[in-house]
């Protein structure tokens, strides 16, 4: 039985009952005050997403006969929906030029390198698109809030990379960085879902049970992180991910609407929600966190 302190109240959660208590389930999709009362209709989702897929199939076919490289961070609490988003991208892509970046805990050698050494040599060559699942953003948020690294460690980081990214602009990488930002209920949620899906077990591990108790914590160094390296040559893009159809749609069209490319439609890549997209920790403020 698990104590954990939603704004101020003290609830309990026993994640191993297969019932989700009231105060989870009832609140859950609106947490966060999220601004949509159900999810976007499957049927919708599902023809959107296929304008979606035509258009990234397209701006891939440019990338590679012009050999453009991008690379798209895709940050977040965990159970934001990283996963499921990238999968959205990279449905009809060929997987050998949209690679997904996805790296363990540093080994020894690499816990003695220069702290960017390991993801640099994931950066995309000509004609690539890289999706990192997490990335060098592990030591704004993951790493301070359970002591992975020292305060030294983490000011350091928070002063150096918005020079890195600078270099990455410089290069002429299409370079963008994605937050989705889930509601405290909707996280527990989804922990209990993968606690209890045989299918999604796996998702669940020490370091997710751990962040069950840490969720201000999280917002505190998300927000840190934010001021800091929000920058006018890499920006951070927002996303509410209650709701995870809203936001693989939102997020693939915020890539597709600030790239050019032959045969681009706007019309098929549609509007982006300006209530469940914003830039930066102004946006936080916006909406409450």
């Amino acid at each position: 039985m698990l104590e954990i302190d939603v704004r101020g109240t003290i609830r309990s959660f026993d994640l191993d009952d297969p019932v989700l208590p009231d105060w989870v389930s009832q609140a859950a999709f609106s947490s966060g005050d999220y601004p949509y009362e159900k999810k976007l209709k499957k049927s919708d989702y599902e023809e959107q997403l296929a304008d979606l897929h035509l258009e990234l199939v397209k701006l891939q076919a440019h990338r590679l006969a012009h050999g453009d490289r991008s690379m798209i961070l895709f940050e977040g609490r965990d159970a934001a929906g990283k996963g499921g988003t990238i999968g959205a991208f990279r449905e009809y892509l060929k997987p050998r030029n949209a690679r997904v970046v996805a790296l363990s805990k540093p080994s020894e050698q690499e816990q003695g390198q220069w702290y960017y050494q390991r993801y640099v040599d994931h950066f995309p060559t000509a004609g690539e698109m890289t999706l990192f699942d997490r990335s060098w953003y592990n030591r704004g948020g993951v790493e301070p809030v359970m002591g992975f690294c020292t305060p030294q460690q983490h000011a350091r980081f928070l002063e150096q990379t918005p020079d890195f990214e600078q270099m990455i602009f410089d290069e002429g990488i299409s370079f963008f960085k994605i937050w989705l930002n889930v509601g405290q209920e909707m996280q527990i949620k989804r922990f209990h879902d993968r606690r209890h899906n045989p299918l999604k077990s796996w998702k669940l591990s020490p370091i997710d049970l751990k962040a069950l108790n840490k969720f201000e914590d999280y917002t505190k160094f998300r927000d840190m992180m934010m001021h800091a390296t929000h920058t006018d040559w890499a920006p951070w893009t927002i996303i509410r991910s209650n709701d995870k159809r809203r936001a693989r749609l939102n997020a693939i069209r915020v890539v597709l609407s600030q790239t050019s490319y032959e045969g681009k439609d706007e019309a098929r890549i549609g509007k982006i929600d300006p209530k469940i997209v914003g830039k930066g920790a102004d946006f936080f403020n916006a909406i409450g966190g």
